[in-house]
């Protein structure tokens, strides 16, 4: 029997409910699909930030490597100033951990409702796969004459052929796996380049001749395509159907996924993760912690499980993941009335029951 150690770090507001959840689901996988998962949980976050003045330190970096992968429920506290708890912990991971890739499925599930007119799960079915470590988020950058009326603010946006490089690879091998041909949903294997060539002649002049110098050498058989960042998000609400995997930098990875979340029907169900291939990879909903919603039980943990899902997915138990990717849709078809906190028509507690008890049938 396979064992995989598993860090479980809730977080903050309503993090640790969905956490649960998914949790629960896991252990109906493992049960049914012979592997062992063992669960550490770690209490970092906004509640311990406040006793003690840490967000993550650099010991609890180096146990994390000690794991094969690192389950997270919501990062923000209400009263944590805003960046401190992100910055502390999430980027300080991230980029720690040389989570390279931010992988984000828009798949939109049967009986999950989306703002996109005419559009069904048909259509919104893709996936971004998104660099994690280089452009604007770096930190290059700084102030000078701070505070005057000639203040001047500068925030490179920064990127090496080698994070380019490893990045396309990750995209090209993933849509060689999961593309629609590959899933049977499709009559080719599609990875479309999402970028600014007309404007930002250097980062996205280097990606653009990264692309085909790969794809032509390496993945003849993948169709691949360029959309300017601007079309693409007119693209993701007039015609998502033209998508199958896209890849783009971390900038515009940032924005155009979570447009891509609304129109799968929110942050209830759209789940993340930080990926790197070589190391620990964490997963994620996407959704904040939501702590309005706090010990209510009336959030939505789909998003976790699904995070949970894509967990498995990565570390290779592929039947137990799509047995779970099943479950979700069985219910989100079945059972559930909204993706919304408290109009779900089930508790947060009997949306996971319902989840693990499909995965054990």
């Amino acid at each position: 029997m396979k064992t995989y150690k598993i860090a479980v770090m809730g977080g903050d507001g309503t993090g640790p409910e969905v956490t649960v959840e998914a949790v629960k689901v896991l252990k109906a996988a493992e049960a049914k699909f012979g592997f062992k998962l063992d669960m550490t949980d770690f209490d970092f976050g906004g509640e311990r930030y406040k006793r003690t003045g840490e967000t993550l330190p650099d010991s609890a970096i180096e146990e994390f490597r000690k794991f094969d992968a690192i389950l997270l429920g919501a990062i923000g506290h209400p009263d944590v100033k805003p960046g401190i708890l992100e910055k502390g912990i999430l980027l300080k991971a991230r980029f720690a951990l040389d989570q390279y890739i931010n992988l984000r499925p828009v798949r939109l599930f049967e009986g999950v409702e989306t703002p996109l007119k005419g559009k069904g799960p048909k259509e919104i079915d893709y996936v971004v796969v998104r660099e994690n470590t280089g452009d604007a988020y770096t930190g290059t950058g700084g102030f000078t004459m701070k505070g005057t009326p000639n203040e001047v603010a500068v925030q490179s946006a920064v990127y090496t052929r080698f994070q380019v490089d490893r990045c396309l690879k990750y995209a090209f091998e993933y849509t060689k796996k999961y593309g629609k041909k590959a899933r049977g949903v499709g009559k080719e294997n599609t990875l479309g380049l999402v970028g600014k060539t007309n404007v930002l002649t250097y980062i996205y002049d280097l990606w653009e001749r990264a692309f085909h110098e790969m794809g032509q050498k390496e993945y003849p058989d993948i169709r691949r395509d360029y959309y300017h960042v601007d079309a693409t998000c007119m693209w993701m609400v007039k015609s998502p159907e033209w998508f199958d995997v896209l890849v783009t930098g971390n900038m515009f990875g940032d924005i155009i996924t979570d447009l891509g979340a609304i129109t799968q029907g929110g942050m209830g169900i759209a789940a993340g993760g930080n990926i790197n291939p070589q190391g620990v990879s964490m997963f994620e909903p996407i959704g904040g912690s939501a702590p309005k919603y706090t010990g209510m039980g009336v959030i939505n943990p789909l998003a976790a499980i699904c995070a949970a899902q894509m967990m498995l997915e990565t570390l290779g138990e592929e039947k137990a993941a799509k047995k779970i990717d099943e479950a979700v849709r069985f219910v989100t078809a079945n059972k559930m009335k909204s993706m919304a906190a408290g109009k779900m028509g089930f508790s947060t507690s009997q949306v996971g029951d319902l989840v693990a008890e499909k995965v054990a049938e």
